[in-house]
């Protein structure tokens, strides 16, 4: 019977202590927020209370261990595997302990900077140097655990070692694509091509720069699908970024409409029309007559926005609005299909209908 009790007492006061330490330090984070609002480090410091909990619980059963009096078969390999908890643990603690240090940064950035094509700079630039430091942390990481817990496997890594001249080659070679898109996602994160939070056209797709990895970039689409594409796309292909340089963007409204139009009235209209609209920021706006054929003319209206969501609202207001009010003070001036005779000059000289004749005498 006591062979029995003593492991269990000694495992679960373990994790007893371990589960108290957690909470004690989650209820301390949570003081420290409440206290200091304007500091976000204490509150995304709380997401590392389960990979803390786990690191002390594996350290601690490591530890006691040999005090719990447990007898079991293949001891050696157990440690070992309790030990790779320890390490995977510590490594998932480090990389939550990075980002909430990272997302603390970027927003003291962002609350200091007016500029928002810095605060994405930043924030793509500091998303890939986790991306990479976690990545690399991990592999370090691994490799050390496995030479230190199993020594039998440091002659196969000498061996590896001794062939990684060719490795490589042959590794770059059968990666050469894979290797592309990460030296093309490193390039676009330390450039200023593309950041995350840029509004771009691709493939004839309008949408916003969601996240760039270092393989793959997303970019979620006006109607909330997700486009994922390598990102050696863009160091390769061309695209529009509208917020390359600012995010003010000029709309224009085109309509076709009668040679009759009134167009100092419309475009007095135009004016009147954008001065209670909030999404026109006042910097410009025109209308003009850009073409004409021998049935219409094109009449083109241009406003300026502020940012794309206002560019595309702007547009569809301004053309319904001066539709309706073409419907209502101007009929005449929207476009139809001529059916009657054309007018005569007033000389007389003109084109007249003739009265079609049967050729039948009869």
């Amino acid at each position: 019977m006591q062979d029995l009790l003593r492991p269990l007492i000694v495992l679960g006061a373990t994790v007893g202590v371990t589960l108290l330490v957690g909470w004690a330090a989650d209820r301390m984070l949570r003081a420290a927020d409440r206290r200091h609002p304007e500091t976000p480090l204490w509150g995304h410091l709380r997401r590392c209370q389960m990979p803390l909990q786990v690191v002390l619980a594996s350290g601690a059963i490591q530890a006691s261990y040999d005090c719990s009096g447990v007898d079991i078969p293949h001891r050696g390999v157990v440690l070992k595997c309790v030990a790779l908890v320890t390490v995977a643990s510590t490594i998932w603690l480090m990389v939550r302990m990075a980002s909430a240090i990272a997302e603390t940064s970027l927003a003291r950035f962002a609350a200091t900077t007016r500029d928002p094509r810095r605060v994405r700079r930043f924030r793509t630039q500091l998303a890939m140097i986790q991306r990479i430091a976690a990545f690399l942390l991990a592999t370090v990481a691994a490799a050390v655990a496995i030479l230190v817990l199993f020594p039998e496997l440091r002659t196969l890594g000498a061996s590896i070692l001794a062939s990684a001249g060719v490795l490589g080659v042959v590794a770059g070679v059968a990666a050469q694509s894979m290797l592309g898109n990460l030296f093309a996602g490193l390039q676009i994160a330390f450039g200023s091509s593309v950041k995350i939070g840029d509004t771009v056209v691709v493939e004839g797709e309008w949408g916003v720069v969601e996240e760039i990895t270092l393989a793959f970039l997303t970019i979620r689409i006006w109607d909330d699908r997700r486009l994922t594409m390598p990102v050696s796309y863009f160091n390769s292909q061309p695209y529009e970024n509208w917020s390359r340089g600012g995010t003010e963007l000029t709309g224009t409204v085109t309509l076709h409409l009668d040679h009759a139009t009134p167009v100092p009235e419309m475009r007095a209209q135009l004016r009147e029309l954008l001065e209670y609209r909030k999404d026109w920021d006042r910097r410009s706006w025109s209308l003009v007559v850009t073409d004409s054929t021998p049935t219409t003319i094109q009449v083109r209206a241009a406003m300026s926005a502020k940012d794309t969501d206002d560019w595309w609202t702007l547009q569809c207001g301004v053309r319904e609005e001066l539709l309706t009010w073409l419907r209502r003070e101007h009929p005449y001036a929207l476009p139809r299909v001529a059916t009657a005779p054309a007018p005569v000059a007033p000389d007389g000289r003109g084109v007249r209908m003739i009265p079609q004749q049967d050729d039948d005498p009869a």
